[in-house]
């Protein structure tokens, strides 16, 4: 069980990064486009961090990112970070398929896959119609 937890905590800071750095590509932030040192580049061509220092801070920025926002500003906001943690779990869970033998993070990897490609889906298609995104 500890584990298992240990997995999700690290499943979750990985992801908040890719959050972060979905704000910055929609947002039209400046983001690098060759792969730094500590940081790897993710099937969409999204930018993640490795290390949890790096986490924690984007993390942050992404909380920060949704303060102060109310009704449809923090709505779609909200889809935004949302989009890129979801997809960045989707990414981590297609890792486990090339590189786990466990069955039980096999199952919870498919199971992550199909649960979040149909939010993500749905959310896409939210942004479409509230934002004209």
């Amino acid at each position: 069980m500890e584990n298992k937890n240990r997995i999700i905590l690290f499943s979750i800071v990985f992801l908040a990064i890719g959050i972060f750095v979905g704000w910055a590509v929609s947002s039209n932030k400046r983001v690098a486009t060759t792969v730094p040192d500590g940081m790897h580049m993710m099937d969409n061509g999204k930018m993640m961090q490795d290390n949890m220092m790096g986490m924690q801070h984007t993390m942050s920025s992404m909380m920060a990112e949704l303060e102060g926002k109310t009704g449809d500003a923090f709505d779609a906001a909200f889809l935004s970070e949302m989009i890129v943690h979801h997809e960045g779990a989707v990414v981590m869970a297609e890792a486990v398929l090339r590189s786990s033998n466990r069955s039980e993070l096999i199952t919870l990897a498919n199971d992550i896959i199909a649960a979040q490609t149909k939010e993500i889906e749905m959310m896409k298609e939210w942004q479409k119609s509230w934002f004209n995104q």
